[in-house]
């Protein structure tokens, strides 16, 4: 549910605003964490492409009730069944200058779509793309499609004259320690432009004055700083150093909801957090070397009995996730009530499962986490082992910051992984299954790190992304779902909360939307 917070601005500032020679409009941003790269193709993850939304756009883009709307692409048509003609925004330029036109759509839906892409898989019914003029782009699909607009809103277009002057036409890939000229520039449509970047100090937006489009926003200057230390985020906070945060600390809630300085907005965001299995034929770090434990079904049912949802819930999560049975929350079109069931916790049930499969002393195995991803991760993590230890089994917990652990995630160098899918941009259950879930191939299983696919639920994905009848496709994602809630493939946690704050002498009015990203182009300070 989006929620628009609306803080009253008095005349005496609205006055102030207006009048000439008036301070420049800054908002100063402090983030959990960096952004992974500069390059929005660099890495698929939710909060960079949020942040550099700013900076570049796409064809389509979701307003801030979640529908999609115009951008780049001012209309579109579906000629066949299998392809989409665009009509592109005319008098649009990039931030250098440049105008946009339809070779820089081709350009860079090849630069997305490459082999080497960790953003293929966001695009996964591409065929091709060609040009009819200047302002009119054609993109063909593998089959059927109906989600190609979802597609869209986080494929950005960059300027192919700059990418070719700058050999930039290939992708980069912050994930695996591939850069580039994008990964440290930046040249987009959007609302605001990039005017300067300490990496893990401080990245300056300035407001693109030639913006297309009709500004509701009146910032004229975003200073984003990650700061990765709560309890620093906190004092920013109160000091009144930074005066927005989209990740305020769960145990900070009341303290920052006390001042009355501050206005907290919490929720429950789209992202499901679970954790997943290394499914290959042996563990990367464990005491049983000729086989993988936990291709048994039963030793996954004991690590999943072996959970106190409840007080995972309660103590990890200070009682605001939304405990779930299920890989995708209620919001997501493909979810169904019966996925959110889950076994009770019963430590004594799951030691027998782990002895019944030939384990009645439990085995080590190598736990990857992350410090500064989802919300309240580590404290999750420690609090899940630590009940995996009650029943026997050994986790070697690893926890470090992401620009540490995604390495080893790619490469499949864990045994268990938490992990988070907000099901972006296409909210939509396809998203999960033929990104995550999927078997390798392809556009398909980008993020399947480590074997966990199965055979017939790559055929519900493969039928269900080209039926475009939603009442014959939605059951296909709803049964995918179930077969991986009967062969435990994950341990489903929780939907995370939602935590912003913001100060109210600064901010006026701000749009909460539940994918969890930030809009400032839709904020306006007082």
């Amino acid at each position: 549910m989006l929620r628009r917070i609306l803080i009253a601005a008095t005349a005496a500032l609205a006055v102030s605003a207006a009048m000439p020679g008036a301070q420049a409009k800054t908002l100063k941003w402090g983030g959990a964490r960096e952004i992974a790269s500069l390059d929005p193709y660099s890495f698929g993850e939710t909060f960079t492409l949020a942040v550099l939304n700013h900076v570049y756009e796409g064809l389509v883009r979701y307003n801030g009730d979640l529908k999609i709307e115009p951008a780049l692409a001012e209309s579109w048509e579906i000629v066949s069944p299998t392809t989409w003609r665009f009509k592109l925004r005319k008098g649009v330029k990039f931030h250098n200058g440049d105008p946009f036109t339809a070779d820089d759509v081709l350009a860079s839906l090849e630069r997305v779509t490459h082999p080497t892409s960790p953003l293929k898989g966001n695009l996964p019914a591409y065929k091709s793309s060609k040009k009819i003029d200047d302002l009119t782009v054609e993109i063909e699909v593998l089959g059927p499609y109906p989600l190609l607009l979802n597609d869209l809103t986080n494929i950005y277009i960059l300027d192919k004259k700059w990418m070719t002057d700058n050999n930039a036409l290939l992708p980069t890939d912050s994930g695996k320690g591939v850069e580039g000229y994008a990964t440290t520039n930046a040249n987009g449509t959007g609302p605001f432009r990039i005017e300067s970047r300490r990496v893990d100090a401080q990245t300056v937006f300035v407001a693109n004055k030639d913006w297309w489009d009709k500004p509701l926003h009146n910032i004229d200057r975003i200073e984003f700083s990650p700061i990765t230390s709560s309890a620093t985020r906190v004092a920013a906070m109160l000091s009144g150093e930074i005066d927005f945060t989209n990740v305020a600390p769960l145990q900070d809630i009341p303290r920052l909801a006390a001042s009355p300085d501050i206005k907290v907005l919490q929720t429950n965001e789209l992202r499901t957090v679970f954790f997943a299995f290394n499914m290959t034929d042996k563990l990367v770090e464990s005491d049983v070397k000729e086989k993988n434990p936990f291709k048994d079904k039963r030793v996954r049912e004991a690590l999943y009995k072996g959970i106190d949802a409840d007080a995972v819930q309660k103590r990890a999560m200070r009682g605001l996730s939304r405990t779930t049975g299920s890989l995708v929350a209620p919001a997501i079109p493909g979810y169904a009530p019966f996925l959110d069931a889950r076994p009770a916790f019963d430590a004594e049930g799951a030691k027998k499962l782990l002895a019944d499969a030939g384990y009645p002393n439990g085995f080590s195995f190598l736990m990857n986490c992350n410090t500064d991803s989802l919300v309240n991760e580590e404290e999750l993590c420690q609090a899940v082992a630590s009940m995996w230890s009650r029943i026997g089994l050994k986790p070697n917990l690893s926890l470090a910051p992401r620009a540490q652990q995604t390495p080893k995630r790619v490469k499949g160098e864990f045994d268990v992984i938490s992990f988070g899918w907000a099901t972006e941009p296409m909210i939509d259950t396809y998203s999960l299954l033929v990104q995550v879930i999927r078997s390798k191939s392809g556009a398909g299983g980008v993020f399947n790190w480590a074997n966990w696919g199965d055979p017939r639920i790559d055929e519900l994905t493969d039928k269900g992304g080209v039926e475009l009848d939603p009442a014959k496709r939605l059951p296909m994602m709803t049964e995918a779902l179930k077969i991986a809630k009967d062969e435990v493939m994950f341990i489903p946690m929780h939907q995370q909360p939602m935590v912003w704050a913001m100060r109210n002498a600064t901010v006026d009015t701000m749009v909460q939307g539940a994918d969890n990203k930030p809009r400032l182009w839709l904020t306006k300070l007082k």
